[in-house]
């Protein structure tokens, strides 16, 4: 039987592929030089964009936030991608989850918002060693952010993984990336080193092609060094700046194209031990409407900012170490648990004079929940878990080795060692050159003695005998996001010393905490040594149900002074209530288990337990509350200097 003769479907289907990629081929961003603006698909465009970081939110959340953006008056939205959160071992990838890049993209398309991406390497954000994977320091002579090769030769296997990736979600491939920045802010890190940023731009160009237009950022005083010829130059800064003069500045490196701020701060980052930091309503949009009238695009950072959860936040370093909060609230249009504020509808309204807004409200704020107060059990010392908390052992040096060193990331190591000598006379306990990288809680056989801290000149006088256990934990608070972005060695740089003596021979403990609290949930840590007072490090817990609806909420831990706290195995984040500003954790609805099972909260006191061992979750946060005396930082490299700290009355 001869073959039946089908149609031709190429034929008929010629004209619609020829159209469709006639579509494809109009798909473009670029900069007209000529009338100072943006052509999207030759209209001329001008993008209002707002800062929302994936890695600071629950995945289940990002939708929400990135709706409420869109009807917010946005057309765009910029992000981050934190190499250390993707690539936590070398050659070890994981955008599973929350990590999943693409996912996100994927989201801000159904919310028809474009995207402004920032791979980096180096980010900044606020964000734990400012995006850069600590491993990195395990080569203690690398040169972070230069061309250093050995620095340069992980940065290409980072892009060569990532980039591909990306690639069919730049615009003109049907995607929704429309720019690109190369590194962040480079100008304000001081290196100037011009080879290093030309291989940037020469590997993105390699790996993504040359249609997407890629650009760089810098504050004002950082276009010299930071801006590079052919790469796009763009400029940030806050209501509280000269707009014009700065602009001015920026047309001395971009002479023409359109005008752009890519990071106009709506508010800003909290430290532990400082105010919580706000910007008011009328700054913010007098500087917008200015800018906007002016023909400009802008990106306002952040319009959500979310939530350090775990360990990922970072810290400044000022003449001072300055760690960040947890909360990344930054006073932004869009609350840390993702609520409209007053701030959001006076940027709206702004915005509608220029551009079209989505028809429709905004949802309302999401309900929150109240609960408590719950008392928490004492479960035990740190150190009756040693052998849960460290499964392989410690390892062995005659001088402490540096978390880098035996490969601990992020949280806590235990250092050990034993007295040679007996020390019957309160005698002083001491860190040569500012070695306490960053908190050290110390204990001798077992009985907490006090705390040590970077930059701040505490003395602490021990006593004990020969033979006797002294453990130090040693807390990694946040590498450096900012400022030097210097290797930020943690843990024991230098040997303690005591009197006169200088300790050796340490056990290090590198303490997986996180997988403790896993493992054991949601059974309760088996209660071992009553310690003779309520003092850290010590493990509290409890369970909990929740009748009736289950909500967003606030924990608040009033009396408790330092630690870590994790809500169903997931580590929520630090405290620190006895510093502040920051009083409440915020717990998204998502971690919570419904009614009819049981919740449990972990919390890992690294001070001291309050009288009454309770926590409550509240229906509001609590962000700004500095309670206590804080000490002016001593730069000297000796903790023997004879100046007297200087005390600061808080309020």
């Amino acid at each position: 039987m001869a073959p039946q003769r089908l149609p031709c479907l190429p034929s008929l289907l010629l004209p619609l592929l020829t159209l469709l990629l006639a579509q494809a081929e109009a798909r473009s961003f670029v900069v007209d030089l000529y009338k100072d603006r943006f052509l999207l698909d030759g209209a001329p465009f001008r993008y209002v964009s707002g800062s929302m970081h994936y890695f600071r939110v629950p995945r289940v959340l990002w939708a929400d936030r990135l709706f409420k953006m869109r009807m917010s008056g946005l057309n765009a939205v910029q992000f981050y991608v934190p190499w250390n959160y993707h690539e936590p071992e070398p050659g070890v990838y994981n955008f599973n989850g929350s990590r999943d890049l693409i996912a996100f993209l994927h989201e801000a398309t159904l919310a028809n918002l474009f995207v402004i991406l920032r791979p980096g390497p180096y980010i900044c954000a606020e964000w734990e060693m400012g995006g850069l994977p600590s491993w990195l320091l395990r080569n203690p002579r690398i040169n972070l952010r230069t061309s250093d090769p050995d620095f340069l030769a992980a940065v290409d296997s980072w892009f060569e993984v990532l980039l591909p990736k990306i690639y069919p979600w730049l615009y003109h491939n049907g995607g929704n990336i429309i720019s690109i920045q190369v590194e962040n802010e480079y100008g304000s890190y001081r290196a100037c080193d011009f080879i290093y940023l030309r291989h940037l731009a020469g590997l993105f160009r390699a790996l993504l092609g040359d249609k997407i237009l890629l650009f760089t950022t810098d504050g004002p005083e950082g276009l010299k060094c930071g801006s590079l010829q052919g790469l796009f130059t763009t400029v940030d800064f806050g209501p509280a700046d000269n707009i014009t003069k700065i602009f001015a500045l920026l047309r001395n490196y971009q002479p023409h194209g359109p005008l752009v701020n890519s990071e106009y701060y709506t508010g800003w980052l909290d430290y532990w031990g400082q105010n919580h930091s706000v910007r008011s309503i009328p700054a913010v949009t007098t500087g917008l409407e200015h800018m906007l009238k002016l023909g400009a695009s802008v990106n306002m950072y952040m319009f959500h900012g979310g939530t350090n959860f775990g360990y990922w936040n970072g810290a400044d370093e000022k003449g001072r170490f300055l760690p960040i909060t947890t909360s990344y609230d930054y006073d932004a249009p869009l609350s840390e648990a993702g609520d409209p504020t007053p701030k959001l509808f006076a940027l709206r309204n702004v915005i509608s004079k220029f551009q079209e807004i989505p028809l429709g409200p905004l949802p309302p704020p999401s309900f929150k929940m109240t609960l408590g107060p719950l008392t928490l059990e004492l479960n035990g010392a740190l150190l009756d878990f040693l052998g849960f908390l460290c499964p392989q052992g410690p390892t062995h040096s005659f001088f402490p080795m540096t978390f880098e060193a035996v490969k601990q990331d992020h949280g806590f190591m235990l250092y050990r060692t034993h007295l040679t000598h007996s020390f019957l006379e309160p005698t002083l306990l001491w860190v040569p050159k500012n070695g306490i990288h960053d908190r050290a809680y110390v204990l001798v056989d077992g009985v907490f003695q006090g705390v040590l801290e970077r930059n701040v000149k505490h003395k602490l006088f021990l006593t004990g005998n020969e033979g006797s256990t002294l453990d130090i934990l040693m807390e990694n608070m946040g590498r450096l996001s900012f400022g030097s972005n210097s290797s930020d060695f943690k843990g024991l740089l230098e040997p303690p010393i005591l009197g006169q003596r200088l300790l050796t021979q340490w056990l290090m403990f590198p303490l997986n905490i996180d997988k403790l609290i896993k493992w054991r949930f949601p059974i309760l840590l088996p209660k071992k040594s009553e310690p003779q007072a309520p003092t850290g490090p010590i493990f509290y817990s409890t369970t909990f149900p929740i009748l009736g609806s289950v909500g967003d909420t606030f924990l608040y831990l009033p009396g408790w002074t330092k630690g870590q706290v994790w809500i169903n195995g997931f580590n929520l984040g630090r405290y620190w209530t006895k510093r502040g500003p920051q009083q409440t954790l915020y717990v998204p609805k998502p971690l919570l288990l419904p009614e009819g099972l049981l919740n449990k909260i972990t919390l890992l006191e690294l001070e001291n337990v309050p009288l009454q061992p309770q926590v409550q979750f509240l229906d509001t946060p609590f962000l700004n509350s500095t309670l206590h005396k804080t000490y002016v930082y001593y730069l000297s490299t000796d903790i023997q200097s004879n100046s007297e700290p200087m005390e600061l009355s808080g309020h």
